[in-house]
């Protein structure tokens, strides 16, 4: 069924297409006066495609239990999944890393999932949502990468969380290290004690361990400038200060019109994350086209997933994983979490 915010139901069609109007829903080509709409599944699947009109965003897909909300905002949709935790960290654990994996790297990975979102929640109070389903929070297809696999993991960590002080951490974690784990100092100025960088010589097998990028030299000073960065025409550029793990901290360009100094997750972000995936590099050439040559994907913060794998498959239990990139944190049952923010100093 389909419950309006006015208390009025009418049942789902098989395809029902909501658009937003000026702030009002459009279903199936009817106008609503509701600007929300709570769509409830029941106990089937609902297969959620999010067709945003642009040939360089595709549709995304997620197949979801739970209620999802759609509210109407200007031209565009909020859509939001309420699901119960242990459903929502399922449905991270396959997106983020393969469901064939080793079970106790299935295990880290639902504990990573699982306290990364609950300290979301305790930060974001003010919004409509916790976390969003890419990337910029965890990956999250909903049940489509569910399988017996990772509900086992789900289950045999069920409710258990890293915390510091005994509130949840900020756990971050990302693909391949390829060398000591970074600082989140270096990467977003947050000094957790938690997030200062272990040595990870785990991660070898990783397919992003070494990586190689070209970009056209014309799109790459066009990127710098659609940023609003002031650029003449750039002469050479290069590495500038690195962080105590040896990633690239701070990059160097020289051009006609003086010198810019740009931070290397800035320039990751720039460029695209896909494009320079770590800030592990040097420039190899710079002609027609600047050829970055790196190792590693992610940011390198916390638990690396590569290097969580082949622990895992040395025989590492999922608690002494997570000690390891975790440090000085504690695994607790949920009912023993503190999930009050932390009073400002």
């Amino acid at each position: 069924h389909m419950l309006l915010a006015g208390g009025k139901r009418f049942p789902l069609e098989k395809t029902t297409i909501v658009r937003s109007n000026s702030g009002h829903l459009l279903i199936n080509g009817k106008l609503l006066k509701e600007s929300s709409v709570v769509v409830d599944p029941g106990s089937v699947n609902l297969r959620l495609s999010i067709d945003n009109g642009h040939v360089e965003k595709p549709s995304r897909s997620w197949v979801v239990r739970g209620d999802v909300v759609i509210t109407a905002k200007g031209s565009q949709l909020l859509v939001v999944n309420r699901i119960d935790l242990e459903k929502y960290v399922a449905g991270v654990v396959g997106s983020e890393i393969s469901s064939e994996w080793h079970e106790e790297v299935l295990k880290v990975q639902a504990v990573a999932a699982r306290t990364y979102v609950l300290h979301k929640k305790l930060s974001s109070e003010q919004l409509l949502y916790d976390v969003v389903a890419s990337t910029q929070d965890q990956v999250y297809t909903g049940s489509k990468q569910v399988n017996g696999l990772v509900t086992n993991a789900v289950n045999s960590t069920r409710g258990q969380v890293i915390t510091y002080e005994g509130r949840p951490i900020f756990a971050a974690y990302s693909s391949t290290a390829a060398g000591p784990t970074e600082d989140a100092l270096n990467v977003w100025e947050k000094d957790l004690p938690y997030l200062k960088g272990v040595d990870c010589p785990f991660d070898e097998e990783s397919p992003r361990y070494t990586w190689k990028t070209a970009i056209p030299f014309n799109s790459f000073e066009q990127s710098l400038r659609n940023e609003g960065l002031t650029l003449g025409a750039m002469a050479t550029l290069a590495p500038y200060t690195y962080t105590r793990a040896g990633r690239v901290n701070e990059v160097r360009i020289l051009h006609s019109q003086g010198e810019l100094i740009v931070r290397g997750q800035d320039l990751r972000r720039i460029l695209g994350y896909s494009k320079i995936r770590s800030t592990q590099f040097h420039i190899e050439s710079i002609g027609r086209e600047v050829v970055f040559i790196g190792k590693g994907a992610g940011h390198a913060v916390g638990l690396c997933q590569w290097g969580a794998k082949e622990m895992a498959e040395l025989g590492y239990q999922y608690q002494l994983i997570l000690q390891y990139y975790y440090p000085g944190t504690d695994l607790l049952p949920y009912k023993h979490v503190v999930m009050v923010p932390k009073p400002s100093p």
